[in-house]
């Protein structure tokens, strides 16, 4: 993995100081890229490019960035892995477009300079299975081209600042050009407050945006960039699925979903440098471990953390999968002081706003692996594309039940739910003896799902964190619940998580936790075939018995016994709850100070100090809408 950074400066402005512009934005992403550096810069033209490089594939010197074609018509930034770019140099070579020196080295940079000579970019991309990030200069064409993968696993920022055009892997690569001015987007602010991230295109600064996944844009010097075109679409694929739907029974479904996770694992697996992967013992990252252990020479490298919170605890689940799999399995168990360390690092590795708080041990098991490994596989996306978050499951049978009650009723049930704080409903579950983390939360939540005017509704209010982000962000204009033209209300959610959820929050969390400590994450179930094989399948090949995630329970119960990983989802947790009570009270108390706040301007402090005397108090947990405060507060004084 690496980084990438540039500009393009129009005509008749000064280009003499590109080279150490370019170079300080570089910088910038050496955790991206800690093994080469590489600048390239044509003064006549304009164009400057810098690479950090990670070296993955092909160590020598033949995979230094950035990287000229053969016939030195394109010249390559490039921030991923490109995993066909073998059948892609065969199927060059059968067709007699190859280099006609022939190939430097086995880098798939060299790979798509070739594909981008003989087909032209688009068609490479089509072509190309892979995640990447990329900044493509056309010589000929006087044309910058920006790129990114189908599922937006690798970032790409642009935007024109002052006249000029800056773009990087990411927002500290832009800041670096003087040119540079940070005005906060009070539109992306709102939706930050709303999702815990700002997601795509908007960027929490105005002028830039974040190329969405699966796009390609043409830049020239002294022009806007032109409007985004899709080479893939997640929407498109979900369609197509419905109009050729898989029509084999429950065997058949099992056995082409491992043909596919097979070709995905093995594809991931290529590396010149140590791979293992994440093992939370849940059944996606146990599903991945156990086709790369199938396939592997010797017994791969795992990894978990373990808290002291029994709660919050998935070691031992983790531990028994991989000593039934036999893997060779690393575990660190995290004290609370080493994962509240890691807070004051937030605003630096995330360097927009960020409010997902699974980021913490998501750095801590990164940080973990990469004292062993350089390259680890992630299980993320099987909960998008085989229906494994609880809200996939209860909410359709809650609707049916509830969808036709006249509104004032359901509103009434709901407003009945919330006359108990979740407190309260924590207390009579614990009596009862449930062992359910935060039943009360997701009493609350059901409430709000009651008093939702439609799915549409239902969805924007389970995936808030701030229900009305508008009272905190003056000139916030609330923008329409976001629909698809689906085939359920299950398959509508996973969607919706998939274009969203997936590429804004999850896929950012792992990049810069893992890139800030220049680890490589692949994610298996983002091939995009195996995507638009699971979009393919019924809804009752991923949801029975009010169970999510069938299909690939039955896949892995083939090779993990049921009883080590059919268990309630959990999530990637921490007590944050308690934390902001205890031992990060002073940090919170310090941020969300109501002075500072008011004349800073951001946000209104009233709701924000209302909704902190209310967790202060134990009557109810609103920690995840008080951490999305606490990380803008902590990245403004960060970065503004």
């Amino acid at each position: 993995m690496c980084g990438l950074a540039g500009i393009l400066v129009p005509a008749g402005r000064e280009r003499e100081g590109l080279a150490p512009a370019v170079a300080r934005m570089g910088a910038t992403l050496v955790h991206r890229g800690p093994d080469d550096e590489g600048s390239w810069v044509d003064p006549g033209a304009g164009i400057a490019l810098a690479h950090r490089r990670l070296s993955i594939l092909d160590l020598s010197s033949a995979g230094h960035q950035p990287m000229l074609s053969a016939s030195g018509r394109h010249v390559l930034a490039y921030n991923g892995e490109t995993y066909n770019h073998l059948e892609l140099r065969a199927e060059l070579e059968r067709r007699g477009l190859a280099p006609a020196g022939g190939w430097r080295g086995h880098s798939d940079t060299e790979t798509l300079l070739a594909a981008c000579d003989a087909w032209g970019l688009e068609a490479t991309l089509e072509r190309a299975v892979g995640m990447f990030a990329l900044a493509l200069w056309d010589r000929r064409e006087q044309t910058l081209f920006l790129a990114r993968d189908r599922m937006g696993e690798k970032p790409l920022y642009y935007g024109r600042m002052g006249g000029l055009l800056l773009f990087g892997s990411e927002l500290k690569a832009l800041r670096a050009h003087p040119a540079f001015v940070p005005e906060v987007d009070r539109q992306a602010l709102g939706l930050f407050l709303r999702h815990a991230c700002v997601p795509a295109p908007r960027c929490i600064y105005r002028g830039i945006a974040k190329l969405p996944a699966g796009t390609w844009v043409a830049c020239r010097p002294g022009a806007d960039p032109e409007p985004p075109r899709a080479y893939w679409s997640l929407a498109d694929a979900a369609l197509a699925g419905a109009r050729d739907p898989f029509t084999g029974d429950d065997h058949e479904a099992v056995e082409e979903l491992d043909r596919r996770l097979a070709v995905a694992v093995a594809g991931q697996a290529v590396a010149d440098v140590p791979l293992g992967a994440f093992l939370s013992g849940g059944i996606d990252s146990s599903a991945v471990v156990a086709a790369l252990q199938k396939s592997a020479p010797g017994a791969v490298r795992t990894f978990t953390i373990g808290f002291a919170e029994e709660s919050y605890d998935e070691a031992a689940e983790a531990r028994a999968v991989a000593a039934h799999l036999g893997t060779r399995h690393e575990e660190l168990r995290v004290s609370p002081a080493e994962a509240l360390a890691v807070v004051a690092r937030l605003p630096e590795l995330y360097d927009e706003p960020f409010a997902d708080s699974s980021q913490i041990p998501t750095f801590l098991v990164a940080q973990m692996a990469r004292r062993h490994v350089t390259v680890s596989l992630s299980g993320d996306g099987g909960d998008e594309l085989f229906g494994g978050y609880n809200r996939h499951s209860w909410v359709p049978r809650i609707w049916r039940r509830a969808g036709g009650v006249p509104a004032p009723m359901r509103r009434l049930a709901g407003a009945g739910l919330r006359a108990f704080s979740p407190a309260a409903w924590d207390r009579a579950f614990a009596a009862a003896g449930s062992r359910q983390r935060n039943p009360g939360d997701k009493l609350h939540k059901v409430a709000g799902v009651l008093a939702a005017d439609g799915p549409a509704g239902i969805y924007r209010t389970l995936v808030s964190q701030w229900q009305a982000p508008g009272q905190l962000v003056r000139g916030f204009a609330e923008p329409a619940a976001a629909t698809v033209p689906g085939r359920s209300v299950a398959e509508d959610m996973m969607v919706l998580d998939s274009l969203g959820y997936l590429p804004d929050d999850i896929l950012v969390k792992v990049d810069r936790a893992a890139m800030g400590v220049s680890l490589e994450t692949r994610v298996p179930f983002l091939d995009h075939r195996l995507v638009a094989f699971a979009w393919r399948l019924p809804l009752s090949m991923k949801i029975r018995d009010g169970q999510g995630k069938w299909i690939l329970r039955q896949w892995l119960h083939r090779h993990v016994p049921r009883h080590l990983v059919d268990r309630p989802k959990t999530g990637f947790g921490i007590p944050l709850d308690a934390w902001l009570r205890g031992p990060l009270r002073p940090w919170a108390e310090d941020l969300l100070d109501p002075g500072p706040m008011a004349a800073d301007g951001h946000l209104e402090p009233g709701p924000v100090r209302a909704a902190w005397r209310e967790h202060l108090s134990g009557r109810r947990n609103r920690a995840y809408e008080l951490w999305a405060v606490l990380m803008f507060q902590a990245w403004r004084r960060r970065w503004l």
